[in-house]
C-alpha cells in the first residue's frame, strides 16, 4: 500500500518549486491534493500536470488572509472529503541588508511566512482535532537556523516557524495531530540557478555533500512526515541540507 493512500493534503505555494514537488510525491503515494496559490493560472496548470481533478484541485489563496485560508481548508473537505495533511510552504523573499531593507519588505516576508504558517497550522488543526488525527508540515529554512546576510526578514520568519511548530505541536499532540518542520538548504530551482556563479559556488562550498538538493528530496522528507512512518514524531525539525551548517 502507498504511504498516503486515500489521504487528502493541502499544500500552500503548491503551483511550483518545492510545493509542486511535494504535490507530485504525495499523489505518487496515493494522496489527493488541494493546491493553494496566489496565481490561479499557474495553479490550474499545476493541477493539469498532476493528473487533473481526480487527484488535484486548485484554490486561489492568500496565506495572510485568514478567511481565504479557511476557504482553502474547507475546499479540501468539500472536494475530497477530509483533510489529513497540511503543508505550509508558501513563501517570498525580499532580500536586502538591514540598512537598505524597507519596513514594508520586512512586514511582507514576516506576514507571508510566519503569519501564513500560523493561519494554515491553526485552521488545519481545527479540522484535524475533530478526526483525532492529522499531520501538519511547516517549511522553514536553514536561514532560520544560522541567519544569512541580507535576510533579517526571512531568517526571522523561518526561525519563527520553528518556534511556532514546537509550541503548536505541544498544544495538539494529545488530540492525535502531529506538527513538524523541514529546513531545506540550497535547493536547485529556477530562482537559485539565476544566482551569479560566484554566489552559487560560495554556497556550494559550504555543503559537505558537494551539491545542491533537488526539490524531490525535500518532497521525500515531507512524505515521511506526512505518513505513519513518523507516527511518534512531533515538534521535530528535519534538515535537508547535505550537511550544510551542521
Amino acid at each position: 500500500m502507498a504511504l498516503l493512500d486515500g489521504r487528502t493534503a493541502v499544500i500552500t505555494g503548491g503551483a511550483q518549486g518545492i510545493g509542486f514537488a511535494i504535490a507530485q510525491r504525495f499523489i505518487a503515494e496515493g494522496a489527493r491534493v488541494v493546491l493553494g496559490d496566489l496565481n490561479p493560472e499557474a495553479t490550474e496548470a499545476a493541477v493539469a500536470a498532476l493528473g487533473g481533478p481526480a487527484v488535484a484541485h486548485a484554490v486561489r489563496a492568500d496565506v495572510t488572509d485568514a478567511a481565504e485560508m479557511q476557504a482553502l481548508v474547507d475546499a479540501a473537505v468539500a472536494t475530497f472529503g477530509g483533510l489529513d495533511i497540511m503543508v505550509n510552504n508558501a513563501g517570498i523573499t525580499r532580500d536586502a541588508t538591514m540598512r537598505k531593507m524597507t519596513e514594508e519588505q520586512f512586514d511582507q516576508v514576516i506576514d507571508v511566512h510566519l503569519k501564513g504558517c500560523w493561519n494554515g497550522t491553526r485552521l488545519a488543526a481545527n479540522i484535524m482535532r475533530e478526526a483525532k488525527s492529522g499531520a501538519i508540515i511547516n517549511i522553514s529554512s536553514i536561514s532560520g537556523k544560522v541567519g544569512l546576510v541580507g535576510q533579517t526578514n526571512y531568517s526571522a520568519a523561518k526561525a519563527g516557524i520553528v518556534g511556532l511548530t514546537k509550541a503548536a505541536a505541544k498544544e495538539v499532540a494529545h488530540l492525535g495531530v502531529r506538527i513538524n518542520a523541514i529546513q531545506p538548504g540550497l535547493i536547485r530551482s529556477a530562482m537559485t540557478e539565476a544566482m551569479p556563479q560566484r554566489i552559487w559556488d560560495q554556497k556550494l562550498a559550504e555543503i559537505p555533500m558537494g551539491r545542491a538538493a533537488e526539490p524531490s528530496e525535500v518532497a521525500s522528507a515531507a512524505a515521511f512526515l506526512a505518513s505513519d512512518m513518523s507516527s511518534y514524531m512531533t515538534g521535530c525539525v528535519l534538515e535537508v541540507t547535505g550537511g550544510r551548517h551542521i
